[in-house]
Parts: structure tokens; sequence; C-alpha cells
């Protein structure tokens, strides 16, 4: 029965102290566009062709692993520019094989850079 999952899209589901103070950061500062019909303590965003759920919980921010992602390719500079602008702060880890350009975590092919939304969820951009 789960192999039907295969063929079904999923949804990238993020936890939020606060819906209203969430919409801004992902409507004004990611520039996420709400998908029409979402009411109450819930509300949904479409990220390219992908829908990103964004709730109320009490266990908002506890993941300490990575959220999203978003795979950005040769975007990942300007995305990163952009969202500096708007005040976004970038993490920096100690990670094994990976040298630090700026707020990229650089692998050789592979460059990706991590931020937070104001609840500490973790984000990812990458270069693929």
């Amino acid at each position: 029965m789960t192999a039907l999952l295969a063929k079904k899209d999923a949804i990238a589901t993020v936890a939020v102290t606060d819906l209203a103070k969430a919409k801004a950061f992902y409507e004004n500062t990611l520039g996420l566009e709400p998908v029409e019909g979402d009411e109450g303590s819930v509300q949904s965003y479409r990220a390219g062709s992908s829908t990103l759920l964004v709730y109320e919980s009490s266990y908002a921010g506890t993941n300490k692993a990575t959220a999203v992602t978003w795979p950005v390719g040769d975007d990942l500079d300007a995305v990163i520019r952009d969202l500096k602008a708007k005040g976004v702060t970038f993490e920096h880890y100690d990670m094994p094989g990976a040298k630090h350009d700026g707020d990229v975590h650089d692998f050789g092919k592979l460059r990706v850079a991590w931020f937070k939304d104001p609840d500490g969820n973790i984000f990812n951009l990458g270069n693929f």
C-alpha cells in the first residue's frame, strides 16, 4: 500500500508559534504567495511547484535539523544577497569537508547555505 505514495506529492510542514508573525516572514521576507482557502492557525504557501504548510504549534522551532530545502541552482548567491538585504542572518556550521565562502558552505561542487525563520526552524538553500 505505501508504494502508492511514490506517485503522490509531499508537502513540507513547518510549525510556528505565531501565525501572524510567521506570515510577515514567509510572505514579505521569503516572498512566498499564500494559497487561498486556508484559515485559522494554518497557512499554505506556493513554493515553485511545491507547497509549504505553516501551522501554529507549541513545538515550533524544536527541530534541530533542516526542515525545508530550496534547490536554487545557479541563483544561490543572488538568493542569499536578496535574503540578507531583507535582514535574514545565515548560519555557519563546522562540517567535515566544508570550507566557508562568506555565508556559503562550500563542499566543492556542492554549495549550500542555512538560515532560520523567526521560530528557529532551519532552512537550506543549495546550488543543486
